[in-house]
């Protein structure tokens, strides 16, 4: 974050401006803005958040030249459904957002069971470094048959 101090010449008192830099991101479900009708643009903690999401849905070696980014939570679908697995999802996660997402702080991952056993609803709740807004993604991981 930019600040920029101005001390006026009467008082010798000084004032701080701060700026917050804004983020931008394309909405992947490919919804058209009604006025230029041009995809959606996502800003400031909508696109943390997406990007938080994307990285969550992402495998190993599926962007060309980035082998190591993504969570590779797919791969852990069709193991055994219990403590081990959540384990391995909750280190997965925290690694990714760890190693790939800097501008959020403190995540907490809480991982249930869905459907049976068929499938994990994952919760990532995390802060936004510049705004301190907290923010929260749920996803849904199912094994198709």
């Amino acid at each position: 974050m930019a600040s920029l101090n101005i001390n006026s010449r009467s008082g010798g008192s000084s004032n701080q401006v701060s700026r917050k830099k804004g983020f931008a991101d394309l909405d992947l479900s490919l919804h058209l803005n009604k006025v230029t009708k041009d995809i959606s643009i996502l800003k400031d903690d909508a696109a943390i958040k997406n990007a938080v999401k994307n990285l969550l849905r992402s495998n190993f070696y599926e962007r060309p030249f980035q082998h190591t980014l993504g969570a590779n939570l797919r791969g852990l679908l069709f193991e055994p459904n219990d403590v081990l697995t959540r384990v391995q999802l909750r280190e997965g996660i925290l690694q990714v957002l760890s190693d790939h997402e800097p501008r959020i702080s403190s995540p907490v991952i809480d991982i249930q069971e869905a459907s049976q056993g068929n499938a994990f609803k994952i919760t990532v709740s995390f802060q936004i470094i510049s705004s301190l807004a907290e923010e929260k993604v749920e996803l849904i991981l199912r094994r198709l048959r």
